[in-house]
């Protein structure tokens, strides 16, 4: 088991930035790959970022590229989004997410979810 808690969302006008982070206990950290997945109302979950295990190799959605970076601190079992330039079309719950097999876009291949954090972007 893993358990995943988010911190850091809030209302930011558009343009701005926040940094997401999301702290894991449990099972060793470094065995998971770790990513980001938002939802916004009325819609299904939307994949945003992973990075591998040990954060070498980092995967990134078309609408964040050049804008979100994702990262890990292994040793503080930490992973972070930072989100730049945001739009109001970044406005969802965002979830930090874990899994250790196969699958890295695809928000159904994610075993441990955390309760997500709210970012809103306005106008």
């Amino acid at each position: 088991q893993v358990q995943l808690v988010e911190s850091g969302g809030g209302l930011v006008q558009a343009g701005g930035s926040l940094r997401l982070s999301c702290a894991a206990s449990g099972r060793t950290f470094s065995s998971y790959r770790m990513a980001w997945i938002r939802q916004a109302p009325g819609k299904e979950r939307e994949f945003v970022a992973a990075v591998s295990w040990i954060g070498r190799i980092t995967t990134y959605a078309d609408s964040v590229k050049g804008r979100f970076t994702i990262s890990r601190d292994n040793a503080k079992s930490t992973v972070y989004l930072h989100m730049s330039s945001l739009k109001p079309e970044d406005t969802a719950l965002y979830y930090c997410a874990a899994n250790s097999g196969l699958g890295v876009t695809d928000p159904r291949t994610y075993t441990y979810w955390g309760q997500g954090t709210q970012v809103t972007v306005s106008s």
